[in-house]
């Protein structure tokens, strides 16, 4: 006698049981798929609120935040401070160029200004005082003398604009690395786009105020990221056990029938009549 044919595995996942326990493992891997959505929301939410507040922060002195020994560190970048100091080297200005103003073409004027507080009177920072159309206006004349002012801090580039430090003060790109093998003094590790100048010579014609770029994303709240993969993991790990569990109870299924056809088989040939032939 033949083995029977075996049971499609859809016909075991159809039956009524297990398509009650689908049910149920649907609902559960949504709630979950739900729950890791809401996860991500409040990343994006605690992300956005930190950079805003941290934007919005009132102004605090440079020093406050990082010495000129130190790396910009990512709590300062987007942050307003304040800086009490002396102009720098007239020779010192840079312009970088292929900047954007009101769809126009020009350069920043970046000019160093010595911070009067710090521990050495030739300890620097960068200044971007404003926008030129271009390096020969008379906006573009490096200021002197005392000054205190109001900024925003921001980060060097990523292009490396080394080149163009050796043909001149015009640079690609706002970049500290750069600068620091242009000057005799040390300069902190981060730029100021100027906002205000509260005391000091008010230069005029001024450059054209910059806006300063938009600070980036605070990563706070990464924890919810991670609970967010959580839940969705665990949502494919519940259906996921609703099919290994189909696949098991469709294998029992087989090897039940395989052991009901081979004792059918066997008592067949116990219950077939002996017989002999005579002479």
């Amino acid at each position: 006698m033949s083995d029977p044919a075996p049971q499609p595995l859809w016909r075991t996942a159809i039956a009524p049981r297990w398509i009650g326990l689908l049910v149920l493992a649907l609902a559960i891997a949504g709630v979950m798929t739900l729950m890791g959505v809401w996860q991500l929301g409040v990343y994006k939410s605690k992300t956005a609120e930190a950079t805003a507040e941290r934007a919005a922060a009132a102004p605090v002195a440079l020093q406050s935040l990082f010495s000129v020994d130190e790396g910009l560190p990512a709590k300062a970048v987007g942050r307003q401070v304040t800086i009490d100091g002396t102009w720098g080297p007239v020779a010192d200005q840079v312009f970088i160029s292929g900047r954007q103003q009101d769809g126009r073409d020009g350069f920043w004027v970046v000019s160093p200004l010595q911070v009067s507080s710090s521990s050495s009177s030739s300890d620097a920072v960068m200044v971007v005082r404003g926008w030129v159309p271009s390096t020969s206006t008379p906006a573009a004349k490096a200021p002197a003398g005392p000054v205190s002012l109001r900024g925003v801090v921001v980060a060097s580039e990523a292009e490396d604009s080394s080149d163009d430090a050796a043909k001149g003060r015009v640079l690609s790109s706002l970049r500290i690395p750069t600068i620091v093998h242009l000057v005799k003094y040390r300069v902190y590790d981060a730029f100021v786009v100027q906002t205000a100048v509260s005391a000091g010579i008010v230069q005029s014609p001024a450059p054209e105020a910059v806006v300063p770029p938009p600070p980036p994303t605070d990563h706070a709240g990464l924890r919810n990221v991670a609970y967010a993969f959580q839940w969705w993991i665990f949502a494919a790990f519940t259906l996921w056990m609703w099919g290994r569990m189909v696949l098991d109870a469709h294998r029992s299924e087989d090897a039940d029938s395989a052991a009901d056809a081979d004792d059918a088989d066997q008592g067949g040939e116990r219950m077939e009549p002996s017989g002999t032939v005579s002479a």
